[in-house]
């Protein structure tokens, strides 16, 4: 057993060390699922993941998942799922901090030529 899995992970500490907008940090695994913060900023584009379910926790700011039939606004300490198969655009109208817990090697744009790549911190 590694030393850093029996440390506390301060996601403040962890969002501190990048500036990117759309480009995941994993801080942490959970059965066989990536444990990610995220700065979202602007808008992301539109994409949906056929696999798997997509979870946004906002931490810090509010961010929007637009839907092809609605929105749902999410401040801090609000979660949202996306069904599988749903396509969706979160978007930011400021920079806002997000948790998100993803089956690892899901790409974050849906589709894997154009996600983004998978960086530890």
């Amino acid at each position: 057993m590694s030393t850093r899995s029996l440390s506390a992970v301060n996601l403040a500490a962890k969002l501190a060390t990048f500036s990117e907008p759309w480009q995941p940090r994993v801080v942490g695994e959970f059965n066989g699922h990536d444990i990610l913060v995220a700065k979202f900023r602007g808008a992301f584009v539109w994409h949906s993941h056929e696999e798997t379910d997509d979870l946004f926790l906002v931490l810090q700011g509010s961010v929007t998942i637009r839907l092809r039939d609605g929105e749902v606004v999410l401040g801090p300490g609000e979660l949202f799922v996306v069904p599988r198969g749903i396509e969706h655009a979160p978007f930011a109208a400021q920079e806002a901090h997000v948790l998100l817990i993803e089956r690892r090697g899901t790409p974050n744009t849906g589709s894997r030529e154009s996600a983004a790549p998978r960086r530890e911190i």
